[in-house]
């Protein structure tokens, strides 16, 4: 048995947790399943690769929250719930029960491989899989078949990013866990924003928000960060079968489970921005501080934004956040944050895959090796479909014939933009 890499399980984003809390509370006998997508599907998987995988994901199962660990969530995030906390002291994942793994081999190839991978069981149960099988997958791939590629340089070039940040007095958050090259990458990039914090900790730590790995928060002393993602809308809507009103519906558990006051940042793309802009107005855009920026065009995204709250709502200019979330590098960062600030929004942006996956080949430092855009997400709920539409066609996910029902029902108007592509996203 290989040795275990993964060894706590705050290992994982933030608004995994966040969501369980509201599963469990809301949602305990839903039944779910989970499919992997590898979206870069020209990058493929060796022997060596699949054999490492697989022993990580059954060593899953030994983790365990240990005291110190729910004593650090219920101080840190203050508004989870008590029954929430109590019910981790319990919580263990089942990989040998709840994933379903295969291989298919590559046509043509001796030893190349595509994944085939499923998550079943209860929500609440399963939920915690994504990001340790995702950031296991991408380290399996960068261990055994791209292996061209040193860490020498992460913690400076790390360093440099945030601080050109700082300099243009740029908000962030680092995201990069799922695609991480390795628990190891992620680790040195943290080293290297700290210490580009510690170039002047006064001004600069206003500047780096946190991050939304729990483990990395925890032992770096900074903020975990994140509110919820794109499964939470697409598991509400699957389970009412309502979607025109899957927004206002996921806003409402989502509130009457942490409260107003921690809302926090509005996710607007599941099922298009249009349609999420229905919902909300009053009082739903006074709760949430912002919303997240995950898909489509960003200055367009912007724009509208800007229109709704400062239109449609008449709220004050600079009174509300608009957080980029999308395939950033810090040129873009600091393009979108000029374009925020002239459309009278606050800026902050959770930058991932650029931070913790953005090596150059060893044998040619002039050619990227290029990350995996890989993603767990939803497929069904109670035995119903669950699909996502989002702002850009590339990533639209799940059943087509209940993704095209739904764009019916919703209204929902097709768009492309320069960005829209998945194949080589950080390339």
């Amino acid at each position: 048995m290989a040795e275990r890499v993964i060894n706590s399980l705050l290992d994982t984003d933030l608004y995994k947790l966040t969501m369980h809390a509201a599963v469990f509370q809301n949602f305990p006998d839903a039944e779910v399943v989970y499919k992997y997508t590898n979206r870069s599907s020209q990058l493929h998987f060796n022997s060596d690769a699949i054999a490492w995988l697989l022993d990580q994901i059954d060593l899953l199962g030994e983790l365990r929250f240990s005291p110190e660990e729910i004593e650090y969530l219920g101080k840190e995030i203050e508004y989870f719930p008590r029954a929430y906390l109590d019910y981790l002291k319990d919580f263990k994942l089942d990989p040998k029960r709840q994933i379903e793994f295969a291989t298919q081999a590559v046509e043509g190839t001796s030893d190349r491989f595509d994944l085939e991978i499923l998550v079943k069981g209860k929500w609440m149960d399963t939920i915690l899989y994504e990001i340790p099988v995702l950031s296991l997958v991408s380290e399996a791939y960068f261990k055994y078949v791209d292996t061209d590629w040193t860490y020498e340089g992460q913690v400076e070039q790390a360093k440099a990013k945030a601080l050109k940040l700082f300099e243009n007095q740029i908000k962030f958050s680092e995201f990069g866990t799922r695609r991480r090259r390795s628990l190891k990458a992620q680790d040195m990039v943290m080293e290297g924003i700290m210490s580009a914090v510690n170039e002047d900790a006064e001004s600069y730590s206003q500047c780096f928000l946190g991050t939304s790995n729990v483990f990395f928060a925890k032992k770096f002393g900074v903020k975990p960060i994140g509110t919820v993602a794109h499964e939470w809308f697409m598991g509400i809507a699957a389970i009412t079968n309502d979607y025109p009103n899957a927004n206002k519906n996921a806003m409402d558990f989502w509130i009457n489970t942490f409260g107003a006051e921690h809302a926090g940042l509005a996710l607007t793309d599941t099922f298009g921005t249009d349609n999420f802009l229905v919902s909300f107005r009053r009082p739903y855009s006074d709760y949430y501080v912002g919303v997240r920026q995950d898909s489509g065009d960003p200055i367009e995204y912007t724009k509208k934004i800007a229109n709704h709250y400062h239109n449609v709502l008449n709220l004050p200019l600079f009174s509300k956040v608009v957080c980029y979330s999308d395939s950033l590098d810090i040129e873009k960062a600091i393009k979108y944050a000029h374009v925020a600030q002239e459309h009278g929004l606050l800026a902050t942006f959770g930058i991932g895959t650029n931070l913790t996956n953005d090596f150059r080949r060893r044998s040619d430092p002039s050619l990227k090796s290029e990350p995996l855009n890989i993603v767990i997400k939803l497929l069904e709920v109670n035995k119903r479909h669950a699909v996502k539409i989002s702002d850009n066609l590339a990533k639209n996910m799940g059943d087509p014939k209940t993704v095209l029902r739904v764009k019916k029902e919703l209204g929902y108007v097709e768009r492309s933009w320069a960005g829209d592509t998945e194949a080589h996203r950080w390339v």
